[in-house]
């Protein structure tokens, strides 16, 4: 039934805007958002069937698409029809806002946002119940679901609000109507949204036109005076706290450090309170600031205990501002989200969970929640709804919640249940060693002490770690999406251990966001992934007649690139699998000539396929050669004509026309126009934009750090390494780092080639490069044993180091040892 109104009536409903995160369909309204990457109207039929009943659609899509309004009109489900489904939504949380009275914080600004409401609800949980925004949630999006979470039983919320666009910001006043506002700082970050600074901050400040009161700091002279021009002509009336560490006005901030950190002094109202806080960089007083004047400020209004507020601060500790997936023992892998247990982050952690690994069992280790804002009745059926929800096979709850309501937990779950009073009893009495082949979330409250668990669970290796940023991930996809419009498919290349950076799991991230092939170098590699639950096609590129009965067995379709290797492969096909449908693609040699069928083998290649029973082209693609130089430009373009030209006369001769592919990464920026019905995203997608074009378009995704195991202070003339090639011309601190060429660290980075990033300082590398280790100099370089290097990421590029011992950013990442540890996060 179709509903014109974009007033939209739902009883606490759970709103669902991504297809993927269905937990409890009957409770469910789905928003479907047609954004510029992605249709949530494609989904509508399928999630019908999963059991939501109510929807909200855009209502142009469902005009143009008569299939889905003859869907709409005719099954039995309630479907909004709206102009914009995100402000439909936006409206939603708007009215719920308006049913509560308590008082609301408001954060925004450059940094810092996330931090300081976690360490807010930290320091005034004790005082308060307190309904905030799970992790990051602060976009246009995020800020209504999280404000959809107000309840009756909380009396304070705390939700944060990000923009990357100029008039961006009132819908979110509108949504979170703060009575407290706390503007952290500004910087360069989403500056291309805004013809200025002066505009960015401008569009911020609209957070808090009809707040109560304003917490900033004064030392940004720009944020001092937008304020003095926009809210005192918007709001007037406005109170603000306004502090600065140069004693000007009468907040005031002074520090000192300590042997365990800083001691924070400040005044206001002419009183001083002192409070220690375990960090010493400038970032972490600033955001510390920030939470003391607003808890003084909220003390001021209803009294809180100030003795315990500032007792608290000792125990701040860094947020976990990303969700980890590593590598553990038994063949497990861990999803590292310690120190935070609340409802939202309980979800957004399942979700996280659910794109990963589908075949390994699922294991939730999970703490009492210890702070929900809902009676202890209605937390615990929610936690169990959500539970139940999940594919979970394994629940091991600890704490004295989960203890002391075990039955109702294990009765209902219908999972393998292990329940704990504590974090110690878990450790001693559960058996490890039962816990193989499995993907284990880790979703604790920071009194539990989860992290002695993933100690427990994770891989122990040495220190060196290959981190893969899968946000980055997305952003680069993303890049390249908008590059070639909806109409084109991406192969994505996950061959060599997905250029090094692990291929299951890049794959599974790849197949959540729906990318439309893979391609792998040998059917071993495909076999891997089939095994862990990746459904996508996936293309073969070297395959030999040994491996063919892999290939059906798995579902995977290889390249043929001769006459040759299509009669072994068809003459196999015939005799053992004549029955199966199979797919194959056809490589066409355009001028690389390393592999590739040439024009005159055509005809006798479309003889033999059509030959052959239940044999189908999936695709016809070739390989540019130069298309990330500019000075091959002419050649490639020939190479494209020819292309078309040798898949045309293909095409021709079958009564269906198979997917054409030519463009790589650097030829999907080079030669737009050569698109055709698919492209091949490679090294792009790892961050490396190899026409150099766009060269600050795409992110970093992979960072090798490691680590200092040892410094010593050498005198002039003293040598460091292998045959003495390293000679001290001054007395330096020379710092030995846990990584080698046996880790992926080339031997050409030797003797002041190479440079690693310690503490924001480049250090240059003495003496020759060791199989495990490898020392630098850190004479300039504030740092100790234990602290961590970065051996490339953003500083050092790539690139960078790629140029320095003349080769490719391919190689160094391809050369990144398996024996170093993989983390994949998500922020």
């Amino acid at each position: 039934m179709l509903i014109l109104s974009e007033k939209i009536t739902t009883n606490n409903k759970i709103l669902l805007t991504d297809s993927r995160f269905l937990s409890d369909p009957e409770s469910s309204i789905f928003f479907a958002i047609k954004g510029e990457r992605h249709n949530g109207h494609q989904f509508i039929q399928q999630l019908f069937e999963k059991g939501i009943k109510e929807f909200v659609v855009e209502k142009d899509v469902v005009n143009s698409d008569s299939v889905l309004k003859e869907f709409l009109e005719k099954t039995d489900l309630k479907a909004f029809v709206v102009q914009n489904s995100i402000k439909a939504l936006q409206n939603l949380a708007t009215e719920k806002r308006k049913q509560f009275k308590y008082p609301v914080i408001g954060i925004t600004g450059s940094n810092g946002k996330t931090i300081v409401k976690e360490w807010l609800h930290f320091l005034l949980e004790h005082e308060f119940e307190i309904v905030k925004s799970p992790r990051s949630y602060n976009s246009q999006i995020g800020v209504a679901l999280s404000v959809w979470e107000m309840n009756e039983k909380s009396n304070l919320g705390i939700f944060e609000a990000g923009i990357s666009l100029q008039n961006e910001m009132q819908n979110l006043e509108s949504i979170i109507k703060p009575e407290i506002g706390i503007f952290t700082n500004i910087g360069p970050a989403h500056n291309e949204g805004f013809r200025s600074l002066k505009q960015k901050i401008t569009e911020k400040l609209r957070l808090f036109k009809t707040s109560k009161v304003l917490v900033y700091c004064k030392d940004y002279k720009e944020i001092n005076e937008e304020l003095a021009i926009l809210l005192k002509a918007v709001n007037p009336n406005i109170q603000l706290i306004s502090w600065s560490r140069n004693r000007i006005g009468e907040n005031w901030v002074e520090t000192q450090l300590t042997e365990t950190g800083t001691l924070i002094e400040i005044n206001w109202l002419g009183e001083s309170y002192d409070f220690e806080i375990p960090f010493t960089d400038n970032a972490s007083i600033e955001n510390a600031v920030h939470c003391a004047y607003t808890g003084l400020y909220l003390n001021s209004q209803s009294k809180i205990n100030l003795d315990v507020f500032f007792e608290k601060f000792q125990s701040l500790r860094p947020v976990a501002m990303r969700l980890e997936l590593k590598q553990g023992n038994n063949d497990n892998y861990i999803i590292d989200d310690t120190y935070n247990n609340d409802l939202g982050g309980l979800k957004m952690a399942l979700n996280f969970m659910s794109q990963h690994h589908t075949k390994r069992q699922k294991v939730l280790i999970v703490s009492d929640i210890l702070q929900s804002g809902l009676q202890e009745n209605d937390l615990l059926q929610s936690l169990r709804d959500l539970i139940k929800s999940q594919d979970i096979s394994v629940l091991i709850g600890i704490g004295s919640k989960f203890f002391d309501h075990k039955e109702f937990f294990s009765g209902a779950t219908k999972v393998s249940s292990f329940f704990y009073e504590n974090t110690s009893d878990f450790l001693s009495l559960f058996n490890f060693e039962n816990l193989t082949n499995s993907l284990v979330l880790v979703k604790g409250a920071r009194p539990y002490a989860f992290e002695k668990i993933v100690n427990k669970l994770v891989m122990k290796v040495h220190g060196t770690v290959f981190e893969v940023n899968l946000d980055s991930l997305t952003h680069n996809l993303n890049y390249y999406r908008n590059k070639i419009g909806n109409q084109t498919k991406i192969m994505v290349m996950v061959k060599a251990f997905a250029y090094g950076s692990g291929s299951m799991e890049v794959a599974s991230w790849l197949q959540y966001h729906r990318v439309d092939y893979l391609s792998v170098a040998y059917p071993d590699e495909g076999v891997v992934l089939r095994q862990n639950g990746i459904k996508l096609p996936i293309m073969v590129l070297n395959s030999d007649p040994e491996t063919y009965h892999k290939l059906f067995e798995y579902d995977l379709e290889p390249e043929i690139y001769s006459l040759r290797t299509l009669k072994a492969y068809l003459h196999f096909k015939t005799n053992l699998y004549p029955n199966s449908v199979s797919k194959i693609h056809l490589k066409l040699d355009t001028g690389m000539h390393r592999l590739g069928f040439i024009e005159d083998d055509l005809e006798t290649l479309v003889e033999q396929i059509k030959a052959t029973p239940n044999v189908e082209i999936a695709s016809i693609f070739s390989h540019l050669v130069g298309a990330d130089e500019a000075e091959h430009i002419d050649f490639s373009k020939k190479q494209i004509a020819q292309f078309d030209l040798l898949s045309s006369k293909i095409t021709a001769k079958l009564n269906y026309n198979p997917l054409r592919h030519i463009c790589n990464s650097a030829g999907i920026i080079r030669f737009p126009e050569a698109k055709y019905d698919m492209v091949r995203l490679g090294i792009g997608l790892y961050g490396i934009e190899s026409s150099g074009i766009e060269p600050n378009a795409l992110e970093v995704v992979g960072t090798l750090k490691t680590t200092i195991s040892q410094i010593k202070t050498l005198g002039q003339g003293e040598t460091v390494g292998y045959s003495r090639r390293g000679i001290i011309e001054k007395e330096s601190k020379i710092a030995t780092l846990a990584i080698g060429y046996a880790d992926g660290y080339d031997r050409g980075f030797s003797r002041g080639v190479g440079q690693v990033l310690v503490n924001n300082v480049l250090c240059p590398v003495v003496g020759n490069v060791c199989m495990d280790m490898t020392m630098i100099d850190v004479t300039e370089a504030n740092c100790k044993e234990g602290d961590q290097v970065v051996i490339f990421g953003k500083k050092p590029h790539i690139s960078e180091l790629a140029a320095a011992i003349g080769t490719i950013p391919y190689e160094l990442l391809t050369g990144v040892s398996e024996r170093v540890k993989r983390v994949f996060y998500h922020e």
